[in-house]
């Protein structure tokens, strides 16, 4: 097990996460293999509205990973609030792997807190929008 898992299970702070339908797989079961709980919307409920993953990611308190920028939108124009925040990527070329390689490094970083924020990643950084 690595250090990682074991400091935010010791610290009850391990986020439950909610993967898009265009989050990859490989990643999805990398982050599951870590100890995450990933919910993959390509597997569990694939094609349902992204309003409607908004509403499972609030009562699930889960934390969204996509790579649709829909969720800005849906965000601050039409006023959903996910406590535990929106993780939004937008990388130009990755291995499928790579985005759970990411997004496990941004939850292990205790200088960024995903709550109540769109958090956008791209090849540049990371840029986070409260709300």
């Amino acid at each position: 097990m690595d250090y990682c898992f074991l400091l935010l299970s010791s610290l009850h702070r391990m986020r439950k996460l909610l993967a898009n339908e265009n989050f990859p797989y490989k990643s999805i079961f990398y982050l599951r293999s870590k100890g995450f709980d990933v919910l993959s919307i390509g597997m569990d409920n694939p094609s349902i509205l992204d309003s409607e993953i908004m509403t499972i990611a609030i009562n699930q308190e889960r934390t969204i990973l996509t790579f649709d920028r829909d969720y800005g939108e849906l965000i601050f124009r039409y006023g959903y609030r996910p406590v535990m925040g929106v993780v939004y990527l937008r990388l130009n070329e990755y291995e499928p792997h790579e985005p759970g390689l990411i997004v496990e490094r941004i939850i292990c970083n205790d200088e960024i807190d995903l709550t109540n924020a769109l958090t956008v990643l791209d090849n540049s950084g990371i840029r986070q929008r409260r709300y």
